[in-house]
């Protein structure tokens, strides 16, 4: 158990903050079950979930529970105070067009809450973008990436000698990315020690602000770990709270109107910038790279796949930043969620249809390997599906049912030694 947590704690750093670790085992359980092994149903076909609230390993009599039940983040049905006399109970719910049924319970009990959720996937396979391709799409990125490539990358590094291994050589990097703004990406960079030429995985963060340590497939694949804000990756922790608290707090929605502003523009290029860099490598086989990563990483890495044909291969876990208007057509839309509780301001549907992760994905034409589960609260499986459905590549989706933003270690293994295969190792 103790290295299940540690491994926990692993996962959590290396997708960002807003994924939590496998949950903890609670004095109080509620399972919610749905009717179905595969969590999967078709339009107006019903569903029964069952409730059961558990304490001691036995059923909580006269315990009291909130409920909501229908759409992912559109329950039509919200119950509060409802008493459980043997401590369990069933509901029923049906959706009228393609998306996800959820149902979700609180028990209330001793003055703390204790969840169960459980959602089932309705013609998942149907599910489409609300958001538009604009017309230049490619042009726009085109045009981008060619005028950040005016500047040169002047790549820096530093060894790490702490870091460094009998196996690989680790170093602190950075490279120019932007032309407008002068901006960095820095990274962490393993290569391996042993002379010849290597494949080589990109790994695209997380949301949030953080040190990066780097991360890596295996000693025999060159690794390279980027932070997207332009700053080291390897300053003490305090700095990145206060950045996180302060200046790049919500960066997300910087200049979310303005499409030459806007705070992923310079993130995006940056990620194709830092294929550049591993091909400026020695070590480097000159044809094998791939990305990875998970929530925003999970964007990052269609992103990169639908910008630059170099990418071979991508896994993705959970992606974030996937059909932002879903929420203005009355369903789940992604994170960051821009109008779950806000309407766009004039111009903002326009410019964030340029940086909306299904219009990349319908530009990934190379194998991919994703991985999410339906209790995702952060990224909607909604909006999730509205991404996977349009991408025109071979594809590899690997459910874990019951999970929310958080992944199993099995997951973690199947997707590194899915990387490794598609290294050639």
């Amino acid at each position: 158990m103790r290295k299940l947590a540690l491994l926990g704690l692993f996962l959590a750093a290396l997708w960002g903050a807003s994924v939590s670790a496998q949950p903890a085992q609670k004095l109080v359980t509620v399972i919610v079950s749905p009717d179905r092994t595969d969590w999967q149903c078709k339009v107006k076909e019903e569903v029964t979930f069952n409730v059961q609230v558990f304490k001691h390993e036995n059923l909580l009599e006269g315990v009291t529970v909130d409920y909501e039940l229908g759409p992912e983040c559109f329950p039509d049905v919200v119950k509060q105070d409802v008493v459980l006399p043997t401590g369990k109970t069933t509901l029923k719910a049906s959706m009228k067009e393609p998306g996800f049924l959820r149902c979700r319970v609180t028990a209330k009990v001793d003055g703390r809450r204790y969840e169960g959720i459980a959602t089932v996937g309705v013609d998942v396979d149907r599910i489409q973008p609300t958001t538009e391709d604009p017309k230049d799409f490619d042009a726009f990125w085109a045009d981008a990436i060619a005028e950040a490539r005016k500047v040169s990358l002047d790549p820096r590094m530093t060894l790490v000698p702490e870091k460094c291994t009998a196996a690989v050589d680790v170093y602190h990097v950075s490279f120019r990315n932007d032309r407008s703004s002068g901006s960095c990406i820095y990274g962490m960079l393993s290569v391996p020690r042993k002379p010849g030429k290597y494949p080589a995985v990109l790994h695209v963060p997380g949301a949030g602000v953080r040190p990066y340590g780097g991360t890596r497939v295996a000693d025999d694949i060159i690794s390279l770990e980027i932070g997207i804000h332009g700053i080291p990756v390897n300053l003490p922790k305090e700095l990145y709270d206060n950045l996180n608290n302060g200046a790049l707090r919500e960066y997300h929605s910087i200049n979310k109107a303005d499409r030459d502003r806007h705070y992923y523009k310079r993130v995006y290029v940056g990620c194709v910038r830092a294929v550049d860099f591993i091909y400026t490598l020695p070590q480097f086989d000159g044809e094998t790279v791939g990305v990875t990563g998970g929530s925003q990483g999970g964007a990052l890495s269609i992103v990169t796949a639908g910008l630059d044909k170099r990418i071979k291969f991508l896994a993705a876990y959970y992606p974030a930043l996937c059909d932002y208007a879903g929420y203005l057509h009355g369903r789940a839309g992604g994170w960051p969620h821009y109008y779950r509780h806000a309407k766009p301001a004039p111009g903002e549907v326009e410019t964030l249809a340029y940086f909306d992760v299904v219009n990349f994905a319908r530009r990934v034409n190379v194998p991919g390997w994703y991985s999410w589960g339906y209790n995702d609260l952060t990224c909607p499986p909604t909006s999730m599906y509205a991404a996977y459905n349009v991408i025109p590549g071979e594809k590899d989706l690997q459910l874990f049912l019951e999970t929310g933003h958080w992944t199993f270690p099995e997951q973690w293994s199947a997707c590194n030694a899915w990387l490794k295969k598609m290294c050639g190792k």
